[in-house]
C-alpha cells in the first residue's frame, strides 16, 4: 500500500488529536482520556506564554485551563509523572510498564550520575526513604539541611537533591503533587493505585506494548520511530517483533510520501486503508503548538513528512539565534506554515508578538492573517493577558533553516 503525503500528514495528526474540533470537553475523564490519546503530555518550566504541558492541551481543546489538570494527577491518580524522554504526564495504567525502565535506569546512569554530580548522594538514599516513611511527602528543600547549595543547574544539586531524583528515576519514590511547580516526593506505594501498583509485566509483554502503542499512536511508522518513541526497546527488538507480526498478518509494509516526493517505507496495521477511507475532511483550523508537543517530539519524523525543520533555540546564545528564544510552531489544517515568536507580559497584561515567519511557499494572503491574529487573540486570553501587542515588522519574510 502506498500513502500520499498529503494522506500520511493527516492521518498522523489525527492520531495526535490535531485534526479534532477545539471546542470539545477538557476536564474529569474526558481530559485523561485526551492524554492517553496522545500518548504522553511533557512537562517543562518555561512559562515564556504558559508552560508546555497546558500549551500542549489547549492547542486540542480551547476549553481547557490548567486547573483541570492537578486533580488528575493529585486526588484521582488518573495520571502520574515519569520520565519518557523528558518529565512527562503519562496515563497511569502505564506504570506497570515503567518497572521496566525503573530497573534499566538503576544500572544505566549509574556510571553517568557519580561522574555529573557531587560526590555523597549515594549515602543519602536510605536517610531520605526513613524520613519519607516516618514524616511524610518531602521536596528539594526538605532535606539535605546543612548541605551547600550550589547556584549552577541540575550538574550542581546539592547531594539530597539529587538523591531524591535517583530515587525517583528508579521508582522508589513517586511525585505525589507539585507545589508552585517544585516536585513533592512520596514513597511510590503511597501515590501509585495498589491494584495497578502491584502489577507485573514480563520483558516480551513489555516489548509487545512498547511497539504496539508507540505504532498505535503514530499510525504508521518504520522501526527506528517506533523505537524511539518510548525510548523503551530497542531498534533490533523492534525488528523482532515487526517480523513476528508480519508473520501472523497483524502487520503490513506500506510506502508513505515524504513532503520532498521521496518514498519510506513503513510499517501499518491491516485496517490502515479502511483508516485513510474514513478519514474527514482535512481541517482548516489554525492552531499554536508548543515546541514540545507529542506531535512534534521526532523532530526527524516531522522534517520528512511536513518539510518543517524545528530545532528549539532556548539555549543557544542570542546573537546565533535563528528565530528567537521560544518560537512556537503554527500548524494550519494538516500543514506547519509558519513560526511565532511570542510573550506573555503579564505585568502589563500583554501578549507580545515580536515575529512570524511563514514557511517557504505560505502566502500570507489577508484570510490568513485574519486566521492568525484571532488564534493569537485566543492564546492571549488563555496566557491571562487582556491584549495582544504586534512588534513593527511583525510579518517577517521565510527564513532558510538552519541545519
Amino acid at each position: 500500500m502506498h500513502v500520499p503525503n498529503a494522506t500520511a500528514r493527516h492521518l498522523f495528526l489525527q492520531h495526535h488529536a490535531l485534526t479534532d474540533p477545539r471546542h470539545g470537553p477538557a476536564k474529569g475523564a474526558d481530559l485523561a482520556a485526551l492524554i492517553d490519546r496522545i500518548g504522553f503530555v511533557q512537562v517543562d518550566s518555561i512559562s515564556t506564554v504558559e508552560r508546555a504541558h497546558h500549551m500542549i492541551l489547549w492547542a486540542r481543546r480551547h476549553n481547557y485551563r490548567p486547573a483541570a489538570l492537578k486533580p488528575l494527577l493529585e486526588q484521582d491518580r488518573a495520571l502520574f509523572e515519569h520520565w519518557t524522554h523528558d518529565a512527562s504526564i503519562l496515563p497511569m495504567a502505564l506504570f506497570p510498564q515503567w518497572k521496566h525502565r525503573f530497573a534499566r535506569d538503576a544500572t544505566r546512569l549509574q556510571a553517568s550520575w557519580q561522574r555529573w554530580f557531587r560526590d555523597g548522594y549515594t549515602a543519602q538514599f536510605d536517610t531520605i526513604l526513613n524520613h519519607i516513611a516516618a514524616h511524610g511527602p518531602v521536596s528539594s528543600s526538605d532535606v539535605g539541611i546543612g548541605e551547600e547549595r550550589g547556584k549552577g543547574g541540575w550538574w550542581d544539586w546539592h547531594p539530597s537533591k539529587t538523591a531524591l531524583e535517583w530515587l525517583w528515576r528508579t521508582g522508589q519514590i513517586a511525585v505525589t503533587r507539585r507545589d508552585a511547580f517544585r516536585k513533592v516526593y512520596d514513597l511510590t506505594e503511597n501515590v501509585i493505585p495498589a491494584e495497578i501498583y502491584r502489577t507485573e509485566t514480563s520483558p516480551q509483554q513489555h516489548c509487545d506494548w512498547a511497539c504496539t502503542s508507540a505504532l498505535a499512536n503514530l499510525g504508521f511508522a518504520d522501526e527506528t520511530e517506533i523505537a524511539r518513541y518510548w525510548h523503551a526497546v530497542d531498534k533490533a527488538a523492534v525488528q523482532d517483533w515487526a517480523r513476528a507480526e508480519i508473520a501472523a498478518s497483524r502487520l503490513i509494509r506500506i510506502t508513505v510520501e515524504q513532503a520532498d516526493g521521496a518514498l519510506r517505507p513503513a510499517l501499518a496495521r491491516p485496517d490502515l486503508s479502511a483508516r485513510v477511507q474514513a478519514l474527514p475532511d482535512a481541517p482548516t483550523a489554525l492552531r499554536i503548538l508548543s515546541p514540545f508537543d507529542p506531535a512534534l517530539r521526532d523532530r526527524a519524523r516531522i522534517e520528512r513528512l511536513f518539510g518543517f525543520h524545528y530545532r528549539i533555540e532556548v539555549f543557544v546564545p542570542e546573537p546565533k539565534r535563528h528565530y528567537g528564544y521560544y518560537v512556537f510552531p503554527v500548524l494550519e489544517g494538516t500543514r506547519l506554515i509558519g513560526r511565532a515568536d511570542a510573550k506573555a507580559d503579564r505585568s502589563t497584561g500583554t501578549l507580545r508578538i515580536r515575529a512570524f515567519w511563514p514557511e517557504p511557499g505560505v502566502r500570507m494572503t489577508q484570510a490568513r492573517i485574519r486566521k492568525l491574529t484571532r488564534e493569537l487573540e485566543r492564546l492571549a486570553v488563555f496566557a491571562h493577558c487582556t491584549t495582544c501587542d504586534y512588534a513593527s515588522g511583525w510579518q517577517r519574510d521565510p527564513l532558510s533553516p538552519a541545519r
